[in-house]
């Protein structure tokens, strides 16, 4: 069976988040941020967690790859800035050790006594918001199988990588089907591609979480993202089952219309590999 190569450092795995940056990611959530800003602190979050993954007694260690591609108007560009400008994909401990910068934030959390209280805690920054502009979706697409068969190339022996793509918004340079199914057919000797999406509508509709079909879905356009979805391997339809999502082998790598739960999850639940050694 695919999906199954046990991830260490010597065969690490790789997560690609494609993020839509077009000018409707300004539109306002129920939590008062903006679509933009809501997903770059739920990413700037995932980054954290997999750094807490790989973190052992001796230090970080490289059991990811990580890249953030954000587009808009009429490309595709690397997401990180700085010292992780230079290319898409970094090892985890790059990634850990260059944030733009770490803000003061403030967390409610339990007192122990039945209430809440205010807590100061270090936020690191990786991934800044951004909207303005189309959506060239076919780019972005391009741009990550480019990415993706290189680093296959260099670590055929490994964990396929994993796209974590969210929108809000229809392709505005072409229709992307072919393209997610080519990026699709990319991979290693342990399985092919791996492509989520996570569509942030305002449309309306029931929420969907990995469904197995698109017959729910409310427009033509979601159930294009559900057909550009995979199918969850075995271990991530655990993953989900264990926060209380219904999930089977017809189950596809899509959420659409989530609440602000759901997006956590969707990114918590695509970004669990096999097993670290």
């Amino acid at each position: 069976m695919t999906y199954q190569a046990e991830i260490s450092r010597t065969t690490p795995t790789a997560f690609l988040f494609l993020v839509d940056q077009s000018g409707s990611m300004q539109d306002t959530m129920e939590n008062g941020k903006t679509k933009a800003q809501f997903v770059a602190d739920v990413l700037n979050r995932t980054l954290a967690t997999l750094i807490t993954r790989c973190t052992k007694s001796e230090g970080t260690r490289d059991y990811f790859h990580v890249g953030v591609l954000g587009y808009s108007g009429s490309s595709a560009d690397n997401g990180l800035a700085g010292a992780l400008s230079s290319t898409v994909l970094h090892p985890i401990s790059q990634i850990e050790a260059h944030p733009l910068r770490v803000e003061e934030r403030t967390k409610r959390m339990d007192d122990g006594a039945g209430g809440l209280v205010n807590q100061s805690i270090k936020f690191p920054v990786w991934f800044e918001a951004k909207a303005g502009g189309g959506t060239p979706m076919c780019h972005a697409i391009t741009r990550a199988a480019e990415e993706l068969a290189g680093w296959c190339d260099a670590n055929p022996d490994s964990y396929p990588p994993t796209v974590l793509h969210v929108t809000d918004g229809e392709s505005t340079d072409g229709d992307p089907a072919d393209l997610a199914n080519q990026l699709q057919q990319i991979g290693t000797k342990d399985g092919t591609v791996l492509m989520f999406n996570l569509h942030v509508s305002t449309a309306g509709g029931d929420p969907a979480k990995f469904p197995t079909s698109d017959s729910g879905l409310p427009d033509s356009y979601a159930k294009l993202l559900f057909r550009m979805s995979s199918p969850l391997p075995p271990h991530l339809q655990k993953a989900a089952e264990e926060k209380g999502i219904k999930a089977t082998m017809e189950s596809r790598g899509f959420v659409y219309n989530g609440e602000i739960a759901e997006i956590v999850d969707f990114f918590d639940i695509g970004t669990r590999a096999a097993q670290l050694r």
